[in-house]
């Protein structure tokens, strides 16, 4: 049987959600081994004047404790 654990992890990026997402599980998996999936909860901008400046994520990600 595995055990699973679930952490939260904020994310940005001047490019896209998606850049956001994979800045959060490479920055998380260089402590946290065994990942196995990556849940986005939730997206976010900044604004300047009419530009997006950042894109942000707060993502949720499943690894498994050994």
């Amino acid at each position: 049987m595995a055990v699973l654990k679930v952490i939260e992890i904020l994310a940005n990026s001047k490019e896209s959600w998606e850049d956001a997402t994979r800045n959060a599980v490479k920055e998380a998996s260089k402590s946290v081994k065994n990942i196995r999936s990556v849940y986005v909860n939730e997206q976010s901008c900044v604004v300047d004047g009419a530009n997006i400046t950042h894109f942000r994520v707060n993502v949720k990600i499943t690894f498994e404790v050994s």
